[in-house]
């Protein structure tokens, strides 16, 4: 028997799975790496501690079945995305940090580039909006402060991806320098309409194309591995994890809507061939490209959700383990007048206030530890449903339900809160590893392990369905406050 060996790259984590025909997991290994900060606002990741962590999972995932190479069909490939990776061609050695997704230090050049009218166009040529949050102004950051890195790239001797570009090239040993559509769609330098990088948006951030990857579809044969005992294995999927849990999700119909609850949450909107343009502040995305044809998506960032259960734990030191929030929230009764905003690297759909920061509101001498891991676990469903809102305006229909994966699904408590305030039902599924099966699913389908998507549909089953209980008065109380405390936020960030 065959399987499937999705790499799952994310923010905190390295995570291989393998799955079998039935989409389920055989096997799993995950490793944590390092978070470096080295200013407020900065945040950083080392390339080779991501690849060394991701062929290590790969290696574990692999002996936990006891199988090689030749029990592997294919190679699916899921990150988060955003990252940006600069490296010597020559070398193989980055020049430079992975500058995360979350960083902040290019938000000063943005509104430079809002000041001088930019921002529309951009809006128009990517669905995305003008923000540090993507790769486009992290390159032409590393291109201008690393010393020398503008004459390399002139001369064609440097390369440009993120984080899946970065493990393709290490997987194939050099040969292969490519992305996909879902991935270049969150560089603000690809338009998406045209389905290629823009050569006005490259002259504007003074980025030279010579960097660039080539740009493929998110399921098809890249490439084969050779690294890590990988012997010609196909690497056959691709996609940003975002877009991957999505189609892990089956959300394969026009209006079907998902939401990741990892570091940061996510949630993706399918609204299939058509360009959906925002006037809430989401974002106009790729979702897929399968042969010819292309789904688009409506998406709402959140920067900060599972982050904030690490800060409890790391910062705090108020629980030991991540899991053992639930426990601790469910010590008291609710959160007594408590209102945490986690806007650590600002916030997030439809706000877009890269200068906001955390808040806590309502302390008085009676709060709890308890008090404020619940308001933390309140605000992953508050900062949610404002997204939803402005999905709903924005594609002209109710929401009837939330499809629901990533770590923090496992929390109940947080997956009721979430029914209560939304008044949607919250379906999670048996794998709530969806975005490693989405990566699994393309791959899959593209060497002929899987027949057609239909025949993956029917794979979807529900493990928890979560239904609104809350009473009304109880819900817009709750949500009262939640405002306020954003509104307040957003005052202090000005």
């Amino acid at each position: 028997m065959k399987y499937i060996l999705a790499l799952d790259q994310g923010t905190t984590s390295s995570r291989a799975i393998l799955f079998g025909h039935d989409g389920s997991i055989a096997a799993m290994a995950q490793k944590e790496f390092q978070q470096i900060f080295p200013e407020p606002g900065w945040v950083e990741h080392d390339p080779m501690e991501i690849w060394v962590s991701q062929a290590t999972v790969a290696k574990e995932a692999m002996l936990k079945l006891n199988i090689r190479a030749e029990g592997v069909a294919a190679i699916g490939i899921t990150n988060q995305r955003e990252t940006t990776v600069v490296w010597d061609r020559k070398t193989g050695i980055p020049i430079y940090n992975a500058i995360v997704w979350q960083d902040r230090r290019t938000a000063g050049y943005c509104d430079q580039l809002r000041n001088e009218g930019h921002a529309q166009k951009i809006k128009e040529k990517t669905g995305l909006i003008l923000d540090a949050y993507f790769s486009g102004t992290k390159l032409k950051w590393i291109l201008d402060h690393v010393e020398g890195a503008r004459e390399k790239a002139a001369l064609g001797e440097l390369a440009f991806g993120t984080i899946d570009t970065w493990l393709l090239w290490k997987l194939t040993e050099g040969e292969v320098h490519a992305t996909d559509v879902s991935n270049a769609a969150r560089t603000m330098l690809f338009n998406i309409e045209t389905m290629d990088w823009d050569l006005e948006l490259l002259k504007l951030l003074d980025i030279p194309s010579t960097l660039l990857p080539q740009v493929k579809s998110n399921s098809e044969i890249y490439g084969y591995a050779t690294a890590i005992h990988l012997n010609e294995v196909p690497i056959a999927g691709m996609a940003g994890d975002q877009q991957s849990a999505l189609f892990g999700q089956m959300c394969t119909e026009v209006g079907m809507v998902k939401n990741t609850y990892g570091t940061g949450c996510f949630m993706l909107m399918n609204t299939g061939d058509k360009l959906v343009r925002s006037n809430n502040n989401l974002l106009t995305t790729v979702a897929w490209k399968i042969g010819n044809s292309t789904n688009y998506a409506l998406e709402g960032s959140v920067f900060i959700a599972g982050a904030a259960v690490q800060w409890l734990r790391d910062g705090l030191k108020i629980i030991k383990k991540s899991s053992d929030v639930q426990a601790l929230a469910e010590s008291v009764d609710d959160a007594d007048g408590v209102v945490v905003v986690p806007a650590f690297s600002g916030l997030g759909a439809p706000h877009w206030n890269p200068y906001s920061r955390g808040t806590i509101f309502g302390i008085t001498r009676g709060t709890k530890d308890a008090h404020i891991a619940r308001a933390t676990l309140e605000s992953i469903a508050y900062q949610t449903y404002d997204v939803l809102k402005a999905m709903e305006s924005d594609a002209g229909l109710p929401i009837k339900e939330l499809r629901v994966d990533g770590g923090a699904t496992v929390n109940d408590m947080l997956m009721q809160f979430q029914s209560d305030v939304l008044s949607v039902k919250v379906l999670r599924p048996e794998v709530i590893e969806t975005t490693a099966l989405g990566a699994a699913y393309l791959a899959g389908l593209a060497v002929g392990y899987w027949a057609d998507i239909e025949s993956i549909s029917a794979q979807w089953k529900v493990s928890g369905s979560f239904s609104p209980s809350m009473p009304e008065e109880k819900k817009q109380e709750h949500l009262a406050n939640w405002q306020r405390a954003v509104t307040a936020v957003l005052a202090w960030s000005k």
